[in-house]
């Protein structure tokens, strides 16, 4: 099974959704650092209002499915050309597949 697909509109959902929600985000971060480490903090604050934070979380879930999906035939994919694999040089050079 091919996952370039999936994986290539996964990849393109999830940038579209992360930029929809920074671009329009109102927000502060901050970050110190301390000795020992237990001081050590991490803060940011996303505060996104409208259209685009619906849109936003809408595309990336639809791009964590799509991940999780490309993910799946990836795996379904070596584990199919594990069992149907041809041992005919010949016929791998000139068609180019190796499992059929």
């Amino acid at each position: 099974m091919r996952s370039e697909r999936p994986l290539i509109a996964s990849m393109l959902f999830l940038i579209t959704g992360f930029t929809l929600i920074f671009s329009y985000c109102n927000g502060t971060s901050s970050f110190s650092a301390g000795f020992p480490m237990a001081g050590s903090s991490l803060h940011v604050d996303i505060t996104t209002m409208g259209p685009a934070a619906l849109g936003g979380v809408a595309l990336i879930t639809s791009g964590l499915l799509l991940l999780v999906w490309a993910l799946l035939m990836a795996i379904i994919g070596q584990i199919a050309a594990l069992f149907h694999r041809s041992d005919d040089d010949e016929e791998v050079i000139t068609t180019g597949r190796i499992y059929e």
